[in-house]
């Protein structure tokens, strides 16, 4: 059969115009150097920073020192089996992690995968985990209260939603059960927890886990966990996987709170991996940006304005001092950057008095405008009234004669002293703190024995409980105080009827 030219001339030209070039063009590099979880890599000249980068055995990367001649990576996962020579390409996508609603009830690693083998997350949301924090006109101030549950807290040091609230104080006083008690506290009060685990003990965490499953707080509840034995880079990335995860419910109109146990590890991890990466180091031996790695953080940490959807993150930061020491580098820096602290001392943890909050040191900058109206009027002297005992506890050691008004204050602070203790993980609701508190500021309890005082307060709750119920539904619904009248009839019909007359 004959072919004629032209047809075959009009053919050629016809595939030549339809013609759609496909080509799959990946930026590659070589490593040149491995160890310690970091890598340094040649040829990836457009890397961008906090980049993904996959090396040749399928572990990720990210991109941190941009350099003349090669790259530094952190390495995100195992590193045991990646060599000098091995090849290592561009993602061209800043690192992010999963988020939205699958997560919650779950323990995954910083990068959200999961290690609670419960399966696969099943999540079509991602969030970049460094993302500009809201500016000052997208913010609106902190006024609702986030309730802790914990008398000395909520009385003495309020948190409000959108606040962040360091938790400061030396290894075993009690940090970390502060942080859970709030998480078990948020049942039925329309929050989403966020615990992030940096560099604690496998078993540890899974201590946690169940203590927040048996109180059946990890139905919403998430847990981000990097432990001991995990490389720097991903106690490092720890904490701020878990604020992209809360950022993608702020954003959606709710209210999240996020606990960081502990920032301390992760400025070390940090200390660590910028020492290999060859950064230079300052105080301590830190870099020179580590109050930025905090900063950068919890200022992610807001109350959003009603354009935004009106949700919040609420930051519960964790510090571990040295011998009480908060002059120390990371805690000043933390203390800086947060709107007041919880201070642990662990004289008085050691005592028995616990939450074992030094009431003198602990400040929260946000204070009554995270207080129902209730409890502002119930706490309002009692940071004197526990400071000025303090004092006087100090004074009274000299063994001198002490006049009549200076053993009734005396006698008072004990009684404040043993109100504010409380066992762990008991949190108690608002309505009943207040009406506790209000016993001891009116008097009620200054001729009940300090060791009774514990069964003072359970026989008064379940006595109103019983015959007064709308004395805890007023303070529940109004966020006011019924009267001072019914108040003291109800009390005073307590303390007739029992054996504290």
């Amino acid at each position: 059969m004959a072919i004629n030219a032209q047809e075959i001339s009009a053919l050629i030209k016809q595939q030549i115009e339809n013609f759609q070039p496909n080509f799959d063009v990946t930026e590659t590099g070589v490593v040149t150097y491995i160890g310690d979880g970091i890598a340094r890599a040649h040829g990836l000249e457009n890397a961008m920073s906090g980049e993904l980068l996959i090396f040749e055995n399928g572990s990720y990367g990210m991109a941190q020192n941009l350099e003349t001649t090669d790259v530094g990576i952190i390495i995100l996962g195992d590193f045991t089996d990646i060599r000098e020579g091995d090849s290592i390409r561009r993602t061209g996508k800043i690192m992010e992690v999963p988020a939205g609603d699958a997560l919650i009830g779950r323990v995954v690693n910083p990068l959200g995968q999961p290690v609670d083998g419960l399966g696969e997350i099943v999540t079509d949301t991602f969030r970049p985990v460094e993302t500009p924090a809201p500016g000052v006109m997208q913010r609106k101030s902190v006024s609702e209260p986030l309730q802790t549950g914990l008398k000395a807290i909520d009385a003495l040091v309020p948190i409000g939603r959108g606040q962040r609230e360091l938790i400061i104080g030396d290894r075993q006083t009690g940090k970390t059960s502060i942080a859970i008690d709030t998480i078990l506290n948020q049942k039925g009060q329309d929050m989403i927890c966020i615990y992030v685990a940096i560099g604690q003990k496998e078993s540890t965490v899974r201590t946690q886990v169940e203590t927040l499953r048996k109180y059946g707080a990890m139905d919403y509840t998430i847990v981000v966990t990097a432990s001991a034995s995990q490389p720097s880079p991903l106690l490092f990335l720890a904490p701020y996987a878990g604020v992209a995860m809360a950022e993608e419910f702020m954003y959606n109109g709710k209210h999240v709170l996020i606990v960081y146990d502990d920032l301390s590890k992760q400025a070390v991890a940090y200390r660590e991996l910028s020492l290999l990466l060859r950064r230079p180091p300052g105080r301590e031996a830190f870099p020179g940006d580590v109050f930025y790695l905090h900063s950068r953080l919890l200022e992610r940490s807001a109350k959003v304005s009603d354009e935004l959807g009106g949700g919040s993150i609420t930051a519960l930061p964790i510090i571990e001092t040295q011998a009480g020491d908060i002059s120390a580098y990371i805690a000043t820096n933390v203390i800086s950057i947060t709107d007041g602290q919880i201070f642990l001392q662990d004289s008085l943890f050691n005592s028995g008095i616990r939450p074992a909050i030094d009431a003198g040191s602990s400040v929260s900058r946000v204070g009554g405008s995270a207080q129902i109206k209730a409890m502002k009027k119930v706490a309002g002297t009692l940071r004197i009234d526990l400071a000025s005992y303090r004092e006087l506890e100090a004074f009274t050691k000299f063994g001198s004669d002490l006049d009549a008004a200076t053993q009734a204050k005396l006698n008072r602070g004990r009684r404040t002293v043993e109100v504010l203790k409380q066992p762990v993980h008991e949190p108690l609701t608002v309505e009943k703190q207040v009406v506790i508190l209000y016993a001891l500021t009116h008097g009620f309890l200054d001729s009940v024995p300090v060791d009774d005082i514990l069964r003072f307060e359970e026989e008064l709750f379940a006595f109103v409980e019983a015959h007064h119920p709308e004395i805890f539904e007023t303070i529940r619904t109004t966020k006011d105080l019924p009267s001072e009248e019914t108040m003291d009839a109800v009390i005073t019909d307590f303390v007739n009827q029992s054996s504290f007359k």
